[in-house]
């Protein structure tokens, strides 16, 4: 099936809409019902690991399911998408995500509009984000390469598990860093913290580019080379 660009559009803005407002919505809920950090970060990272298994599953067959700048940004770079569609990707991502912040903001009966106080900064903080990406960039293109239909399921547990095993909670996605500027809560970041998490993001990207480019090539790929 090929879908025309407005519905690859509408599905990237669509599905990072739902993501990060599963994000800040799970985030808002965890905060509200504990006072303890650890089971909060629990009942933020279960919720976006499943809601990612979810939005892969059904929208992929329409739009790729990128959601995150990042990913197209792998893409554009292996010559999978042209650098046209790419921005027009990067620029529904981005409104999706603000606007998915908003109905979350919405649905618990806080201030729409917000900016965010939480300081998020650092070289660790950038450090862990170029580890996230490359991670999650990585199975993709693994996952693609060797078991295409795991996929929502691959995405969603590597993300599940990277909240814990990066000192960021890892965000690896800059449309969702720029949302999450939008909120003054449990998930925020300070709107002067995102260009280190967007360029720490994007080195993540284009490092597992280049290292899986590599590594995923047979000896029959090299033949026909």
């Amino acid at each position: 099936m090929t879908f025309d660009l407005t519905r690859r559009l509408a599905a990237e803005a669509l599905g990072t809409m739902l993501l990060v407002c599963t994000v800040v919505g799970s985030g808002i809920m965890a905060d509200q019902l504990s006072d303890d950090v650890a089971v909060s970060l629990m009942g933020n990272t279960i919720p976006t690991g499943a809601i990612l298994v979810v939005l892969i599953t059904l929208l992929g067959p329409i739009s790729g399911a990128h959601f995150n700048p990042a990913v197209t940004f792998a893409f554009a770079l292996k010559g999978q998408i042209s650098i046209a569609e790419s921005a027009q990707y990067m620029v529904a991502q981005i409104i999706g995500s603000i606007l998915g912040a908003f109905v979350a903001h919405g649905m618990f009966a806080l201030d729409i509009v917000q900016s965010s106080t939480t300081v998020r900064t650092g070289t660790a903080q950038w450090f862990a984000e170029i580890v996230a990406t490359f991670g999650l960039v990585g199975t993709i293109l693994a996952g693609l390469r060797f078991k295409a239909e795991a996929i929502p399921w691959l995405v969603g547990l590597y993300i599940t598990a990277a909240y814990w095993f990066t000192a960021s909670t890892s965000f690896a996605n800059p449309a969702v860093a720029i949302a999450r500027s939008f909120t003054d809560t449990f998930s925020g970041i300070r709107p002067i913290d995102l260009p280190g998490f967007i360029g720490a993001e994007l080195i993540g990207a284009a490092l597992a580019v280049a290292l899986f480019g590599w590594l995923l090539q047979s000896e029959l790929d090299t033949e026909k080379a």
